[in-house]
């Protein structure tokens, strides 16, 4: 295996969307993907790119991807650094491609000055708990998540 990690471009769009779709399959969430290209598009490359992507290559071919934006903490006054998400093909997995994507990651973080670096898993995911848990990561049980979307978002923001 010869593993290459790069910054995502304009057009890896495609690319990208697949890997999201590849992710949502794995998770039992593909009913939520609305996505459409061109909306990805404008959120990673528009005017105000909002997220960023790492993908990892395998001899050229695309094996896993990771998405992630800045966050910021108060406590700290520093910015850090949110995976949103993290996939590896399935014929990928186990052999090390997830790492290497989370050492990209941990040093970007370091690199841009952040505090720390964090991202959600499923309760059920334990493969991947397991394999957080073996980085040294540590869950934060004592927050609770609360989302608000579709009409409920609309509604608070009195449109």
């Amino acid at each position: 295996m010869t593993l290459r990690i790069r910054s995502g471009e304009q057009p890896d769009v495609p690319l990208i969307a697949e890997l999201i779709r590849g992710l949502a399959r794995y998770e039992k969430l593909e009913h939520e993907v609305t996505l459409t290209e061109e909306k990805l598009d404008r959120a990673l490359f528009g005017e105000r790119p909002y997220a960023e992507t790492l993908i990892a290559e395998d001899d050229g071919r695309a094996v896993a991807f990771a998405l992630f934006f800045h966050s910021f903490s108060t406590f700290l006054a520093q910015p850090g650094i949110y995976l949103e998400d993290l996939f590896v093909v399935p014929e990928a997995r186990g052999g090390g491609v997830g790492r290497a994507l989370l050492e990209k990651l941990a040093e970007t973080a370091v690199e841009r000055g952040c505090g720390r670096l964090e991202w959600a898993v499923l309760d059920w995911n334990e493969p991947a708990i397991r394999f957080y848990e073996r980085l040294g990561a540590k869950p934060n049980a004592e927050w609770t998540v609360y989302r608000l979307t579709g009409e409920s978002l609309r509604a608070l923001a009195g449109q």
